[in-house]
């Protein structure tokens, strides 16, 4: 029987039956199911359905429109004349057209903006031409009751699979460029800093980074070559051309021949790098690289064409216990392209990530088109009165229903276009913006096939703004009509008031969403982490420094503004680990993965680590091997009195000298977990620098004079360690910051048509107000008889935005392994906030109909 779930969408279908001509139908029809089923063997059945409606939408033009009209007439003719009839009803009401202008402008500049940025984070990584057999493999470290899955994974992986899985056509092992930071390239006198990464020979035939110059097959075969970008080559050497060849100088010290040069890595790629070196290289760098027990780069591989992928994950799955007969390490297989936005795992199994802020920020711009649809939905039938005339008069010379339906639509459709042309200009000034904030490059026209997908949202919210004002005033009956008996129903007053509360009930949530989010990042801003990360700035070892680091920190620590110096293998955030350890006592089958530091002396006393007991790394004791863990780490291995206890490191014995208090090396995502530092000082690659308060630029202006100085050749290129702190939680900053503005979006949008809700009611009111103030009424009676209803209203949405707002809010937190308290004051204080801003917008309008002079209203009387 046929997967229910791998058939064409059936409301998709149906829509398209609803409005296609239908001599067009079946061949139609016979196309999209072609193209579905050919989407299945390459794509998931969420993606072949999306391009399903994709396709469906395409086809609302008007050489596939059914004929709608209910009598005959010429199609053009009449277009115009809905068209001529739209413009004087925009003339005869500007207050309202304006409102409504503004209202949908702003919404579909808000959807327009979400949907770029959407649009650029579903393409990210999917440029690759084997992206559908393109997978990386993740390490999955069970210990102690808990599953750890990490990117790093055994030296040896790649290689191993190439040659005893046949299921794989290309495999690569990649140090990514986040290691190393910034390096340092020179050609003759010319220098520049730039990222890159180690990669093994296969890597050029996995992943599309076209090469311009160069084969895919050789530019990594010799570990003395290096693959160049075209920006670096034109930094270097000022053009592409007869580069291929030449040599440049590596970190001053080591000559490369650039044996390629590939395109600038795309903007939708989640890899950054200017230029490649060979994986070999760093191997022979490194003494561990050949033992299964460390773990540390990625690995990727291409299955061949026809490869049963469930068959060679189950022969992967163990290969890590084979290797190194350890049964808590064990592979796992994940698509490539996937794992930008599904990077987040728990118990071993992908449950999401980036892909969370997709869904939610989708979301948010449904709803904030609904919010500015529903302001236009609102006014046309509280303005149905005034239309009823024309709606009888039409019927009554023999119009069909359908034809007025499509009138209304033609008018909402227009309105819609006009805010489309206002949103772009909206979206082209905020653009830059919005890049700044999100950390993009997204272009406004960039894209042809953006501006149908522009046209296709301006032209739904028309659709579903103006369908139901549409089907609501082509549904009077002319004999009513033009004796003047249409009354308001209760239904239509439900629905409108409804939509108040929707509209406001939205606003509520986003607001509460706001000041939850800021108060978390503010949390993780603020809290104590265990270590002092204020004013402390680092740089890569390199050049003379490697050489003489001591005579270097020496004098570094001379200068004034230093507070104290020293080294570090990298920054205090992320960092590789190891299982490679044993202690006394040790249970044989159990594989705690630790992360560790190798450090210099003085850099715990540096960072203000608190320690527990015993002592730091001291050149006074002469120390060599030795470790210190934190809490964490001591509780880890069940240890009691630790301090002088040895622990087996590989081939190695070390002392534990000393237990620092847990800080957090890792974001608040996430628990302490087990971690040591130990005293290796060849194998930092970090200068630290602890500044003093209030002297930052000035002293930062000395260091680099000195090192200049001492290290000619490389550029003073530093970054300060509270950034890097900073840079985990830069997903959580960008929706504070985005929350802020769209809540701000859906509360203009709300009280927009809240303005002209309460203005139509006003006018509708006059005469009624006359009589209330020549009976003696005051203006504050008239204001509280105008604004309750519609205070009431915003209430009703507050009272059923808290425990939505409450609960989406409390799952987005679980998110954190330290979290704030949701406070009830947060609730009072939002509706607060809304109440004011909503009794500010009704009551300048109430209270300008109350002031208005009685004799003016009743004088036709």
């Amino acid at each position: 029987m046929e997967n229910r779930q791998n058939i064409p969408p059936k409301l998709a279908t149906k829509f398209l039956l609803w409005f296609l001509r239908a001599d067009l139908a079946e061949e139609v029809l016979g196309d999209l199911e072609e193209r579905f089923y050919s989407k299945l063997k390459s794509a998931s059945t969420s993606k072949a359905k999306i391009d399903y409606w994709r396709q469906v939408l395409q086809y609302f033009r008007p050489f596939a429109l059914k004929k709608i009209y209910s009598f005959n007439s010429n199609f053009s003719t009449m277009f115009r004349h809905n068209i001529l009839i739209s413009f004087r009803n925009i003339m005869r009401h500007k207050t309202m057209f304006l409102i409504n202008l503004v209202g949908l402008s702003s919404g579909l500049a808000g959807v327009i903006l979400i949907y770029m940025w959407v649009n650029d984070e579903l393409k990210m990584d999917g440029f690759h031409e084997k992206s559908e057999r393109l997978y990386q493999f993740l390490e999955v470290q069970g210990h102690s009751g808990s599953v750890r899955s990490t990117k790093s994974t055994p030296w040896p992986l790649a290689q191993a699979l190439k040659e005893e899985m046949p299921e794989v056509e290309y495999s690569a092992v990649v140090a990514p460029a986040d290691w190393f930071g910034k390096l340092t390239l020179a050609v003759g006198e010319d220098y520049t800093k730039a990222s890159g990464v180690y990669a093994s020979k296969d890597y050029f035939n996995i992943f599309s980074y076209r090469l311009v110059y160069g084969n895919a097959d050789q530019v990594l075969a010799n570990k003395h070559s290096i693959v160049i970008s075209e920006k670096l080559a034109y930094a270097l050497f000022n053009t592409t051309k007869n580069v291929v060849g030449k040599t440049l100088l590596f970190q001053q010290e080591n000559e490369f021949t650039i044996s390629g040069i590939f395109e600038n890595v795309p903007s939708n790629s989640s890899a950054k790098f200017d230029f490649v070196l060979s994986f070999e290289l760093l191997m022979d760098q490194n003494p561990y690289s050949d033992s299964w027990k460390n773990s540390g780069p990625f690995t990727f591989v291409v299955l061949k064409e026809g490869a049963d992928k469930e068959t060679f994950v189950q022969k992967t799955k163990g290969l890590i216990s084979t290797k190194c007969e350890d049964t808590h390490r064990a592979l796992l297989l994940t698509s490539y392209a996937d794992n930008y936005l599904h990077g987040k795992y728990v118990d071993g199994k992908q449950v999401g990530g980036r892909i969370e802020y997709v869904r939610i920020f989708s979301v948010v711009a449904l709803f904030i088109l609904a919010i500015a649809c529903i302001n236009f939905m609102n006014l046309s039938t509280a303005r149905a009165s005034r239309r009823a005339k024309e709606v009888g008069v039409k019927k009554a010379v023999g119009a069909g229903r359908y034809s007025l339906v499509f009138q209304y639509l033609t008018e909402s459709i227009l309105i819609s276009m006009i805010s489309l042309c206002l949103a772009l200009l909206f979206v082209y000034l905020l653009l830059p913006q919005f890049n700044f904030i999100m950390g993009k490059q997204l272009l406004l026209f960039g894209d042809k096939k953006m501006f149908l997908a522009f046209f296709m949202i301006a032209l739904f919210a028309g659709i579903l703004a103006g369908s139901y004002p549409a089907f609501y005033l082509s549904g009077f009956k002319p004999i009513s009509v033009l004796k003047g008996k249409i009354q308001t129903a209760l239904s239509e007053l439900l629905i409108r008031k409804g939509l108040v509360v929707f509209q406001f009930a939205m606003s509520f949530i986003f607001l509460v969403g706001v000041f939850v989010i800021y108060k978390q990042v503010d949390f993780v801003r603020t809290k104590n982490i265990g270590y002092n990360k204020e004013n402390v700035v680092y740089f890569e070892i390199e050049g003379e420094i490697k050489q003489s680091r001591e005579a270097f920190l020496t004098e570094l620590k001379r200068i004034p503004g230093v507070v104290g110096a020293s080294t570090a293998a990298q920054s205090m955030v992320g960092g590789g680990n190891t299982s490679n350890i044993s202690w006394e006592g040790k249970d044989p089958d159990i594989r705690i993965p630790f992360a560790f530091r190798p450090a210099d002396f003085g850099l715990m006393e540096l960072l203000d680590l608190e320690l527990v007991e015993g002592r730091f790394f001291s050149d006074a004791y002469a120390d060599s091997l030795t470790v210190i863990f934190n809490e964490a780490g001591i509780k880890a291995m069940g240890m009691e009195d630790p301090i002088g206890k040895k622990i087996g490191l590989s081939r190695f014995d070390c002392e534990i000298v000393g237990v620092v208090k847990d800080f957090h090396f890792e974001s608040l995502h996430s628990g302490v977990n087990p971690m040591f530092f130990i005293l290796s000082p060849q194998y930092t690659e970090k200068v630290m620098v602890r500044l003093a308060g209030g002297k930052t630029s000035e002293t930062l202006d000395k260091i680099e004079a000195f090192y200049k100085a001492f290290n000619p050749g490389f550029v003073f290129d530093f970054q300060f360690l509270d950034d890097d702190y900073q840079r985990q939680y830069a997903n959580e900053k960008r929706v504070a910051t985005l929350s802020f503005y769209f809540a701000v979006f859906a509360i203009l949008i709300s009280c927009l048509g809240l303005f002209g809700l309460v203005s139509f009611t006003a006018e509708q009111r006059t005469k009624e107000i006359g009589i209330r103030k020549i009976l003696g009424a005051s203006p504050f009676t008239i204001v509280v008889m105008i604004t309750k209803d519609f205070l009431g209203l915003i209430t009703i949405g507050f009272f059923i935005a808290t425990p939505i707002s409450w609960a989406v809010m409390q799952n987005w937190l679980e998110g954190f392994a330290y979290r704030i308290d949701i406070q009830w004051w947060l609730f009072g204080l939002t509706a607060a906030l809304v109440l004011f801003i909503a009794f500010f917008t009704i009551g300048y309008q109430s209270l300008k109909a109350s002031l208005a002079n009685p004799v003016n209203s009743l004088r036709h009387e």
